[in-house]
């Protein structure tokens, strides 16, 4: 089922122009003229090569019948290059500033088929067709109500509306997002408002079965109803586990409770090693212009939890499993001030931010005896947090860096963050001091964002749960190869030093963490340094709507426990290639093949590993001040 519903959900990407017609007529108003920067990116994308005119689209023509080839070999669209992506900066709606809005129409575009800037485009075949009518598409009712930040009769604001288009984007249900305003023919400080967004298949099957004593069915509605609510439920069956056969998980999310933009959530696990009934609500800083923020979490929790002992004589480290149940409540306010120093630009998106959290943790029970010397993670803990913060952050548009050809806003900025606070904890009263500063910029040579984080514990005169750390990411412009090709080039570089850690309290720099593609258990300590390198090719390739994005990589990493040098043995590497497989107007993981191949990992059957399997998502690090938190020790 999971490969029929794949294969009805495929999609072409579409070029990108602007449309004069939409949807859904608008009163009084025969046609829509739009004249602004961004359609001239549009439109020169419209005049590039398409996928049929490259060398790979000719060779296919010769050896596919022409109407299978229609079906598999879709036209796409044409990365544009780094003067467009500037034009793209431009903001369209600034012309509109001061003026009243008279209308708003909404534009609910199908998955397949369709562009939020080129809306003439329709369906091209019947597999589009199908696809379309097995999808409940967005209802233009739900977005006008829970999604957007104005109404009829509010005054342009061209940096509010900017930030509209983007949280459209974030919301993981629509393709894209675009709002448009057109001038109101019979007065001259009125418009009208065309909001288009383009839905992305919701429905996500998932499962998998070894006999029919052992199997797992999942499904997932990330647009419940075309609500914009989502829906995962999951139940899993082992036959010959007798501690508990039958396990279920489910979660409800809800984006906005109407124009309030609190989000609700609501998660029941009954698993073998898990046990969680949690309800939260919550309303990050969405915007700048956001006065207040804030979140409450109720949630009851049962793990089951492992601790490694180590064998004196072997020196090897062992598992020992324990069960910890606990109740949680965590509740927080924030408020936002404009600032009163800096150029009107500053000023526009600059904020002074403070937060007051409180967090209760009680263990109902933990299987360990809680000592100042051991098992001191598993205390009842009761921290008040307060934090003071500056955030200044914009959002550029780009392509082509975590995203296989859909808008990307990739955000610049500063941020810098005081935390201070006080924890009665069960094993004595203590004080928390952190620190948080980060900074992003677009230069010539690409992007470069930066994190630092500093937190500890004092107690009686001493530190405890200490650490430092600090984040570098680059990644070069888009490097174009002949006619089709697009490359980019990307370096990570974590540093993190904990001091008067907790027992049991480490870093693993295995998995996505460090050394991709490899777990062990032996890349533990508590210093690590990591580097790691990509280069992602981005083809113009593709199958049944799945775009194609070879890759290569390499990473290095070192691992240490205190009272040890970092750089005593060689460093844990990691290096290989593969391929990446991700089709935008899905809501499916990306997908990847990679051949690796490793040294300096112990323990391990054989250096050469092949691998097929998920990518979650990569999301950039934004620059809004949350709520107060203790720096994580990861």
């Amino acid at each position: 089922m999971f490969f029929v519903l794949t294969a009805l959900t495929s999609l072409a990407q579409k070029t990108l122009i602007e449309r004069n017609v939409p949807r859904k007529p608008p009163k009084n108003k025969d046609s829509i003229q739009i004249s602004s920067p961004i359609d001239s990116v549009f439109k020169a994308k419209l005049d590039a090569p398409t996928a049929k005119d490259t060398a790979f689209g000719k060779t296919a023509k010769k050896v596919v019948p022409k109407t299978f080839y229609n079906v598999l070999f879709r036209d796409i669209n044409k990365h544009i290059d780094s003067g467009q992506v500037a034009q793209m900066e431009q903001n369209p709606h600034l012309p509109f500033a001061g003026r009243w809005i008279r209308e708003i129409y909404v534009h609910s575009l199908d998955v397949f088929g369709y562009s939020v800037h080129d809306t003439t485009l329709v369906p091209a075949n019947w597999i589009d067709r199908v696809g379309n009518k097995l999808h409940r598409s967005t209802r233009e009712r739900t977005i006008m109500r829970n999604y957007l930040f104005f109404e009829e009769g509010d005054i342009i604001d061209p940096e509010k509306m900017r930030d509209n288009e983007r949280y459209l984007r974030q919301q993981g249900i629509f393709h894209d997002a675009r709002i448009v305003i057109v001038p109101f023919r019979n007065a001259k400080d009125a418009v009208d408002i065309h909001v288009y967004t383009q839905d992305l298949w919701s429905l996500l099957p998932d499962g998998s079965a070894s006999n029919f004593d052992n199997f797992t069915i999942g499904l997932e509605q990330r647009n419940f109803r075309g609500l914009g609510q989502s829906f995962k439920n999951t139940v899993s069956y082992n036959g010959k586990d007798e501690r508990q056969r039958l396990e279920y998980a489910g979660r409800y999310f809800i984006p906005s409770f109407g124009k309030t933009f609190i989000a609700g959530e609501g998660i029941l696990n009954v698993q073998r090693d898990q046990k969680q009934l949690s309800l939260k609500v919550y309303r990050p800083f969405f915007t700048p212009q956001m006065k207040y923020a804030g979140a409450l979490e109720i949630g009851y929790h049962n793990r089951r939890l492992f601790e490694f002992t180590l064998d004196s004589l072997t020196r090897r480290s062992a598992r020992n499993y324990f069960w910890s149940q606990y109740g949680l409540f965590d509740a927080w306010i924030g408020r936002s001030f404009r600032i009163f120093f800096g150029d009107g630009k500053l000023r526009e998106r600059a904020r002074f931010v403070v937060a007051l959290r409180h967090t209760r943790q009680t263990f109902y029970q933990r299987d360990r005896t809680v000592t100042d010397s051991t098992n001191q993670l598993f205390q009842n803990t009761r921290p008040t947090l307060f934090s003071i913060g500056f955030s200044n952050r914009r959002y550029q548009r780009d392509l082509l860096i975590y995203g296989f050809g859909r808008t990307e806003d990739v955000p610049v900025g500063d941020l810098l963050s005081f935390v201070y606070g006080s924890d009665p904890a069960e094993l004595g009263d203590r004080k928390y001091i952190g620190l948080k500063y980060s900074r992003a910029r677009y230069l010539k040579i690409g992007y470069l964002y930066n994190l630092t984080n500093f937190g500890m514990y004092t107690k009686e005169g001493g530190t405890e749960q200490g650490v430092f750390s600090t984040e570098n990411n680059y990644f070069t412009p888009l490097h174009r190869f002949g006619r089709d090709w697009y490359a980019r080039h990307f370096i990570n570089v974590k540093f993190a030093w904990g001091f008067n850690r907790f027992e049991n309290e480490y870093f693993n720099i295995s998995g996505n963490e460090g050394i991709k593609g490899i777990y062990s258990d032996e890349l533990r300590g508590t210093r690590k340094l990591v580097i790691g390198a990509e280069t992602v090719f981005f083809s113009p390739l593709n199958f049944l709507g799945f775009r194609i994005a070879p890759f290569t990589f390499a990473d290095l990493g070192w691992s240490t426990f205190s009272g040890q040098n970092l750089f005593r043995n060689k460093p844990f590497q990691g290096y290989g290639l593969g391929f990446r497989f991700r089709n935008e107007n899905l809501t499916f993981t990306t997908f990847q093949v990679r051949l690796s191949i490793y040294a300096g990992i112990p323990d391990i059957a054989t250096p050469y590993r092949v691998s097929f399997d998920g990518v979650p998502p990569l999301r950039f690090r934004d620059f809004d001040i949350s709520a107060p938190e203790i720096v994580q020790f990861k």
